[in-house]
């Protein structure tokens, strides 16, 4: 561990010192970063230039849009540390061209076998730890699903080895990626933590300081495991001596001597890891409009949430010519949805799941009964029983929505074969659980502070209580939508809880309130899940639509900063399908100083 964190210290440091020494900025051109792409034979959107350029070069290298999106996630995992990487899990949703079929593929995380309903109460008091101690501790952590997620995703659909797509990370971590205001300002947001571990201190604080803007960040470590990986497959995560180096990390935090907090101990054996596995599951399916909306089935809520909210707004007729009423509609919506999400989602291995219930149009009309144009339905509000039709217009007190973490990223690719991949992935918080693996270079999740920590309403169910085995709730929502079976768009975002109430806005922008998708895309975000206040982005607030909508009940605060200083919400990555073979990819044109969009082949 001391051997490789002088390795990378050295490095880093020299990055830094040339820099400041006024040396000139490192020769190899940097991947250009604009958040609109068109043209034909394949495109990438993500948070990032680097990963969005690993993804083309592999597209124009022959490969499929499923080896693109390996390539792209792989790359992240280096330029996007503390969003995503090995340590964590996601969700991959596919659309097949040859078959015209949509696939998925629920690579969440999952609990160790050790845990236990109760492991996040205080023995001592039966009341639930603070959660900046669960956060930042082994216990949060669970068996990363990621590296099977690639693996098994390559061999079902994609056209290279898995060792093949790490190429262009392994090149990158090696090389390093030229640092940035927005990784200073995450790595600034996390300095605290982040010195308390002692391997995470030694790669990304280089030197004992913040990373230096314009200074390039190497990554050796993430180099040697990503090779780790070529040469022995996904298996080298949960079988051997990295699986080993993984649990010793969790079992036995690497603090630093004279660190201000303490990392409680995590449950996780190698055991554990061993029994991993990937679940394919059926996408959720609903009808908008004239388009088929394809998501992701539980573990996740994204894609039963989603789809509900446009099942609800189905039943109006929303457009730019009142936008007011629109945007109340659709807050009135998300509201409602989440209400039933909080009841009904957990893990379909631990808990009955009424997931075509909540999907059914029935349902969307019965439960639209609630939205008023003239007055804002009280929150928290009572979820319905999708069981049984017609519960859903009495309007009752239901319980304070659970907290999830803001953090997560997001990409979408496509191939001149037609074929499409939407795909979230994420260690959870930013900087997930804090603890790197020594000598390992990745961070591991702290995915399991997704589970309640105790009942929302004593005595009430509750389907997302920790166990052994089990999958937390995710709000992830890679999304895949097809007009008249062909893909027409495919869109998701990072952001926890947010991630489902914005792409919903998205899409409604765009279908409904005849935006382009980039405008769609930038148009200020309000996200109400479920409680008195709904969360908003400022530009949002000094909108005209505020003071009309807060005329009709609606209450407003500003959203709190998560991922960046300013208050943001989402950072949607997508695909729209255009005449003619050609495709436009969009990304956030400022949100997380914007994400980058390409293609194959662009438009003269």
């Amino acid at each position: 561990m001391v051997t490789i964190g002088k390795t990378v210290l050295a490095v880093a440091c020299c990055a830094a010192l040339a820099v400041a020494c006024g040396s000139p900025a490192p020769s190899e051109p940097q991947p250009v970063r604009s958040p609109v792409a068109v043209g034909s034979d394949g495109a990438v959107s993500s948070v990032n230039p680097y990963a969005s350029q690993a993804g083309i070069d592999v597209l124009k290298a022959g490969g499929n849009a499923v080896d693109a999106a390996v390539a792209t996630a792989a790359a992240l995992g280096v330029v996007e540390p503390y969003s995503a990487g090995i340590g964590g899990g996601g969700y991959f949703v596919y659309y097949d061209a040859r078959t015209g079929k949509v696939q998925t593929l629920d690579g969440r995380e999952t609990a160790p076998a050790a845990m236990k309903p109760e492991t996040f109460l205080d023995p001592a008091t039966g009341r639930p730890i603070p959660f900046d101690q669960a956060v930042n501790s082994g216990l949060s952590v669970g068996v990363p699903g990621t590296p099977a997620t690639w693996e098994q995703a390559l061999r079902g659909w994609g056209t290279i080895p898995l060792s093949r797509a790490l190429d262009p990370a392994i090149r990158l971590a090696q090389d390093g990626f030229v640092v940035g205001d927005q990784f200073r300002a995450e790595t600034a947001m996390n300095e605290q933590r982040f010195r308390a571990v002692t391997p995470t201190t030694q790669l990304f604080l280089p030197g004992g300081e913040l990373p230096v803007v314009g200074s390039r960040l190497r990554n050796p470590d993430l180099a040697a495991t990503y090779r780790l990986l070529a040469q022995e497959g996904a298996r080298a995560v949960y079988h051997g001596a990295l699986a080993e180096d993984i649990v010793r990390a969790v079992q036995q935090p690497p603090v630093a001597q004279g660190a201000d907090r303490t990392f409680r101990p995590g449950l996780m054996q190698t055991a554990d890891l061993a029994a991993y596995t990937v679940a394919p599951r059926e996408p959720t399916h609903s009808t908008y409009r004239d388009l088929d909306i394809y998501g992701m089935a539980p573990s996740s809520s994204g894609g039963t949430t989603v789809g509900e909210t446009l099942n609800i707004l189905g039943n109006y007729q929303l457009s730019s010519a009142d936008r007011v009423q629109a945007l109340h509609h659709y807050l009135e919506a998300t509201r409602i949805a989440y209400a039933d999400r909080n009841r009904w989602l957990g893990d379909p291995a631990f808990t009955t799941v009424p997931t075509d219930g909540l999907l059914s149009p029935e349902f969307g009309k019965d439960r639209a009964c609630l939205i008023s144009p003239t007055a804002t339905l009280a929150s928290p509000l009572a979820p319905a029983d999708p069981n049984h039709p017609a519960s859903g217009c009495p309007a009752g007190v239901g319980a304070a929505p659970p907290r999830e973490g803001p953090s997560t990223t997001h990409l979408v690719t496509s191939d001149r074969q037609g074929n499409v991949v939407s795909y979230t992935l994420t260690i959870e918080q930013t900087g997930g659980s804090g603890i790197t693996v020594p000598g390992r270079g990745f961070l591991l999740n702290n995915e399991l502070t997704d589970f309640d920590f105790a009942p929302s309403t004593p005595g009430a169910p509750a389907p997302n209580l920790p166990g052994a085995g089990k999958r937390p709730r995710s709000s992830m929502a890679p999304t895949i939508v097809l007009r008249g079976g062909k893909p027409f768009l495919a869109i998701g975002s990072p952001g926890g809880s947010t991630i489902i109430t914005t792409v919903a806005q998205t899409l409604v922008n765009h279908i409904d309130l005849g935006m382009s998708l980039p405008d769609a895309i930038a148009a200020p975000r309000a996200s109400q899940r479920n409680s008195a206040n709904t969360e908003a982005e400022q530009a949002f607030l000094d909108s005209p639509d505020r003071a009309a909508l807060e005329r009709l009940g609606q209450r407003f605060v500003l959203a709190p900063p998560t991922l960046s200083p300013l208050p943001q919400i989402g950072a949607v990555e997508a695909l729209e399908f255009l005449d003619g073979g050609a495709v436009q990819a969009a990304a956030e044109p400022v949100r997380r100083t914007g994400g980058s969009a390409m293609v194959v082949t662009p438009r003269p």
